[in-house]
């Protein structure tokens, strides 16, 4: 076998949400959003759901760098929850710390080790009105006017990019592949959608599918696990404390006290690599 020329690359998911991950700091790394589906492409080419790449934070910035989220359709975004907890656990192997924070366009996210090797993820707080979101109109963000099939009447939340959380009785009897294509770029959300369907288990437990604007249908999302938290607390169907179980695993999520978002799960590397015959800058 030849030895690997080209840029490295670290391939790792967070319970089956899965990145290319590039580390930008020595060098800079831009990549055309044609470049981005390349690398992203599960037949062609490496195969991921978001391409991140980790780059210095901004001179002044208390963190320990700064995260580029770009989806498998090419898209930049302002935040990945699943992306940031594999991120801040390579800068943690880097530091000897049990602590990190990385920052994303949605702002800082401030990570630490948790019990058997996973990792947790201070979200922040939730966005509640409906231009924070952002939507395009004034409306109640806890009943939507949206709807697509089955699906209908889903709460409007904000958890560093957009969210429509629809409850139902079986997730797995919703046709989500077809549906969430068409709810994804509905006209209440000018930035497209993150869909979630969401079927309460218990008190304590929440059965959740997801749509990625951009990605499609993914295994996990960590800010769409936060987002249907949230969601159900706000509707009074569980506490402000629950397991959300996910097609690729189970996350913990926990809207504390002071009114931030915890999420802690898994995470895990899947390989390493290099890049080579596609353009990078």
């Amino acid at each position: 076998m030849p030895p690997m020329t080209g840029t490295q690359f670290i391939k790792m998911h967070g319970l089956g949400n899965d990145f290319v991950i590039f580390d930008g700091r020595q060098a800079a790394i831009r990549l055309s959003d044609d470049a981005v589906r390349a690398i992203a492409d599960r037949r062609t080419g490496v195969g991921c759901d978001q391409l991140i790449v980790i780059e210095n934070a901004e001179g002044g910035s208390s963190a320990d760098a700064f995260m580029r989220i770009r989806n498998a359709d090419g898209g930049e975004v302002e935040a990945c929850g699943n992306a940031v907890r594999c991120v801040g656990s390579l800068i943690m192997d880097e530091t000897g710390q049990s602590a990190a924070t990385v920052a994303t366009l949605a702002g800082p996210v401030r990570l630490e080790q948790s019990d058997n090797g996973r990792i947790t993820a201070d979200m922040g707080a939730p966005v509640e009105d409906w231009a924070g979101i952002p939507l395009a109109r004034e409306t109640d963000t806890l009943h939507l006017d949206m709807s697509a099939g089955p699906l209908a009447d889903p709460v409007g939340v904000g958890m560093g990019n957009p969210h429509a959380v629809f409850f139902v009785d079986d997730v797995d009897a919703v046709a989500l592949g077809d549906l969430g294509p068409e709810l994804e770029v509905h006209p209440l959300y000018p930035n497209r959608a993150n869909i979630e369907v969401a079927q309460i288990i218990g008190p304590d437990l929440i059965r959740v599918r997801v749509w990625e604007r951009g990605a499609g249908l993914t295994r996990a999302c960590g800010t769409g696990a936060c987002a249907v938290l949230v969601a159900a607390h706000r509707r009074g169907l569980t506490g402000r404390k629950s397991v959300v179980q996910l097609d690729g695993g189970a996350l913990d999520i926990e809207w504390n006290a002071a009114g931030h978002v915890l999420m802690t799960g898994a995470i895990a590397t899947s390989f390493e690599g290099c890049i080579d015959g596609i353009e990078i800058s």
